[in-house]
């Protein structure tokens, strides 16, 4: 049997290999959100993938800045979405306290992000 030694050393070796097939590429996307020209914050962008998009497990996402920024992250793959078309929304509670629902809901909201292989690094999202 390997010692310890061994098996803590090669134990996260492993474990990374066997997730390494399943990390999609991941594109920058980062932005600001705004309602009536003033900053969003407090909340979550959330971007829902669209049924003909390839990559359809987590929603990626990020919080919301006190300057209303964002870089989107996709959970555990690190910062980036994979490129596709998405449906963005803010958390529905946000969404709430802006009075603007269909902002919250994926099914409602008028945000349509296509997302680049490029990336995007100026993505404006304004609530009028």
């Amino acid at each position: 049997m390997p010692s310890p030694t061994i098996l803590r050393q090669i134990l996260p070796l492993i474990i990374l290999s066997g997730c390494a097939g399943d990390r999609p590429p991941l594109a920058e996307v980062r932005g600001t959100v705004t309602a009536a020209g003033k900053a969003v914050t407090a909340g979550t962008l959330i971007l829902h993938p669209e049924p003909a998009n390839s990559y359809q497990k987590d929603k990626p996402s990020s919080l919301l800045q006190t300057d209303g920024s964002f870089q989107i992250q996709t959970f555990p793959f690190g910062p980036g979405a994979p490129p596709g078309r998405y449906k963005a929304t803010l958390s529905p509670e946000l969404a709430g306290r802006l009075k603007k629902p269909a902002y919250g809901d994926a099914s409602k909201t008028p945000w349509t992000v296509a997302v680049p292989a490029a990336g995007l690094a100026q993505l404006r999202l304004e609530i009028p």
